[in-house]
């Protein structure tokens, strides 16, 4: 059975190229614009991912905020989340955020690919 991601992400090219790219390495992927979509989402799939790529500044939801929610939920606990942001200063300011994994914007594939092979075992 393929390993399923969950991609939140507000940029729809972003989307599409991540999309396309881990269906290529036979990965099930869903898409989210925000976190509020990505919460509705999670409420209604029948298997859950195994994976969530999360950009970090996303309008109607951050990912931040949508990371307090996910917490609290512990039908969720069990999902890696692997942080995306061209800003790598929000970690300094974060500490609660140096346990997930991090990938700066713009990607490099082959190391995109290493995490997420990581993160979905």
């Amino acid at each position: 059975m393929a390993k399923h991601i969950l991609i939140v992400d507000d940029s729809i090219d972003i989307q599409l190229l991540l999309k396309g790219l881990l269906e290529s390495e036979g990965y099930l992927v869903s898409t989210a614009n925000n976190g509020k979509e990505a919460l509705s989402l999670l409420s209604t799939l029948t298997s859950l991912p195994q994976l969530i790529l999360l950009d970090l500044m996303m309008p109607v939801m951050d990912g931040l905020t949508f990371i307090e929610v996910v917490k609290k939920k512990s039908l969720y606990s069990d999902i890696n989340i692997i942080l995306m942001s061209a800003d790598n200063k929000l970690l300094n300011k974060r500490s609660d955020l140096n346990k997930y994994e991090f990938i700066k914007k713009p990607y490099e594939i082959e190391q995109l690919l290493e995490n997420i092979k990581i993160g979905t075992s």
